[in-house]
């Protein structure tokens, strides 16, 4: 009997891979479906990185989208490791003095709240960088928490709309709204 499955196990893999067709068709491609008139569209989902003009800002940013995700859950080891990175590719971006700094206090800092302070520093140095290099394609969202340290309020750049609280975490992980595009 064990024989015999295991010759049948292929064979039965080969006629359901046959049987199904040759599905070829990529996301965004015209899909055309027998006996139907109607064509199918497939979309592509957005990307979900939008690109800076400057190269090197672009760089940056995709460490302050990993920063942002690390105090989302609350990992002060991968805050460090990405703020490390930011200081480092700032460092070679004209402007970004001030987000080079805080990046600095953020892999210095002893504990997630103090690493949560200075991300917001980091956040609005980046905010007015990205105000004025612009992107050359998608967008970002600046979105805002108003009860951020002690109902103060502060913002951070999101590729998406979805509010993802770096200064909550899960504590209050939709608090927050989307107060701006940048394109």
């Amino acid at each position: 009997m064990k024989h015999l499955i295991k010759k049948m196990v292929p064979v039965t893999a080969v006629i359901l891979l046959t049987a199904c067709g040759d599905d070829t068709a990529t996301k965004g491609e015209m899909v055309e479906h027998d006996g139907h008139d109607d064509m199918k569209t497939e979309q592509a989902p957005a990307s979900s990185s939008p690109v800076l003009k400057d190269e090197k800002l672009n760089a940056v940013y995709q460490h302050y989208v990993h920063l942002t995700t690390a105090l989302t859950n609350s990992d002060m080891g991968e805050a460090k490791i990405a703020a490390n990175a930011i200081e480092a590719g700032a460092k070679e971006v004209s402007g970004a003095e001030a987000i080079a700094a805080s990046a600095s206090k953020i892999t210095a800092a002893a504990d997630l709240e103090l690493q949560r302070k200075h991300y917001e520093d980091l956040s609005n140095a980046m905010i007015s960088l990205l105000k004025k290099d612009g992107l050359s394609n998608g967008e970002v969202y600046v979105q805002y928490c108003p009860m951020a340290f002690n109902d103060k309020g502060a913002s951070w750049i999101s590729s998406s709309k979805e509010i993802r609280n770096p200064y909550f975490g899960e504590k209050m992980m939709n608090c927050g709204e989307v107060k701006e595009t940048i394109n």
